[in-house]
């Protein structure tokens, strides 16, 4: 009787089976033909960058998860302790790659094709990555046959513990993560044709269909098709199309929906930001006459955080766990995106510093601001008087000289 995951690799097709993660999407959309107005622009990993709102979306989602610091921990007795960083975690790329370098490539990979793939190249004592080497998209295969999983960067094949693998978007029973460009490919390519449209239209190149008629008499064929060839060799070169009153040029105009593609590539912008798991007022691009008003900057990032980056954070932190021993863990600082809103930030200090939460030395550090200095206490007695004693209010008393 066939194995589980040989029946469940007998669902997929042999190229699922044995599958290029970075094909593009050429079987979902065909190649643009330059000869036909109504071609379509192949989708791939490189040139779906160029839809701007697919470019924002990843840029947005990896500058804010590469910049969180990242910290490592084990805990002692139930408390958290912080440990000093393993160098895989501080420079994983080598002296010239270091941890938002690293964080940033890989997170690009992981919003726009599912997978991110790096080849360890050093290890420590205890067997763990030192270097990963990242590894671009388009030269990795990923390699599942006869229950045995394997990877081939170029010509070569290498075991699964020497590569480092991490995937977003999956599915039970395929060995590696969803491609969003893949499956945006349709929205993705309507925009791109859309913008090769426009560029033909401003270049001369898609000039509506006309009629092009001599007024004195009627024409034999071969004449009509010399003059048509005439025609079109001097205004698709950019000259000036001479005739004299025998001639009569009269151009087509284009029906309405063929005119209908501004406010497609309006609309392209948040069903791309729907893919690509972005709030479309956050990368500029919403659509007019829709608006969410938020009570402050702090709650908008908070309901970003929630709903769109906080899942992906909690899986970049369990794979990352794996680059320390255990029982150590990488916890990503996402409090990071908080600290945009100064009123709101002061605010939830101040509630921290009255419940003793943390020290006032604290909540400078984060200002970037030295410790108090015994002067400057000194100064604050004289200002507002002595703190009062323990179990009264716990303000500053008022200078009663």
């Amino acid at each position: 009787m066939a194995s589980f995951t040989q029946r469940i690799r007998n669902v997929f097709s042999p190229q699922e089976r044995h599958a290029n993660i970075t094909t593009t999407a050429a079987d979902l959309i065909p190649s643009r033909n330059a000869s036909s107005r109504k071609g379509r622009v192949l989708v791939n990993n490189d040139n779906a960058m160029r839809h701007s709102a697919v470019w924002a979306c990843l840029r947005l989602r990896a500058d804010l998860i590469s910049t969180m610091p990242a910290d490592v921990f084990r805990r002692v007795n139930g408390q958290q302790i912080e440990v000093p960083k393993p160098p895989v975690l501080v420079n994983p790329g080598g002296d010239n790659c270091d941890l938002q370098e690293w964080l940033y490539s890989t997170q690009v990979d992981l919003d726009r094709a599912g997978n991110a793939f790096g080849l360890i190249t050093e290890r420590n004592g205890r067997g763990l990555p030192n270097r990963i080497e990242l590894l671009p998209l388009q030269s990795v295969t990923v390699v599942y046959r006869d229950n045995k999983l394997s990877y081939r960067v170029g010509n070569e094949e290498f075991d699964p513990a020497d590569i480092w693998h991490e995937k977003q978007y999956t599915i039970a029973g395929l060995p590696y993560g969803l491609s969003p460009i893949q499956y945006a490919a349709y929205s993705i390519g309507e925009y791109l044709s859309i913008q090769d449209y426009a560029t033909d239209w401003f270049n001369g190149n898609a000039i509506p269909a006309a009629v092009l008629k001599h007024t004195s008499k009627s024409l034999p064929e071969d004449v009509k098709e010399a003059a048509k060839a005439s025609f079109k060799a001097n205004v698709d070169a950019g000259e000036v199309f001479v005739h004299g009153n025998d001639w009569e040029y009269t151009p087509i105009q284009t029906v309405d929906s063929q005119t209908q593609w501004l406010a497609a590539k309006q609309y392209g912008l948040t069903d791309i930001a729907r893919f690509f798991g972005c709030p479309s007022d956050l990368i500029d691009a919403a659509v007019g006459g829709s608006s969410i008003t938020y009570a402050s900057m702090s709650q908008r990032n908070l309901q970003f955080l929630i709903m769109n980056l906080g899942p992906a954070i909690i899986r970049r932190e369990n794979k990352l766990s794996k680059l320390t021993p255990s029982p150590q863990y990488v916890k990503l600082n996402s409090d990071a995106l908080l600290r945009l809103d100064p009123k709101t930030r002061a605010e939830m200090n101040e509630i921290k510093l009255r419940s003793r939460q943390i020290a006032p030395s604290e909540v400078r550090e984060q200002d970037n601001l030295p410790a108090f200095t015994d002067s400057q206490l000194a100064e604050f007695d004289r200002l507002y008087g002595l703190p009062k004693q323990s179990g009264q209010d716990s303000k500053a008393g008022t200078n009663n000289d």
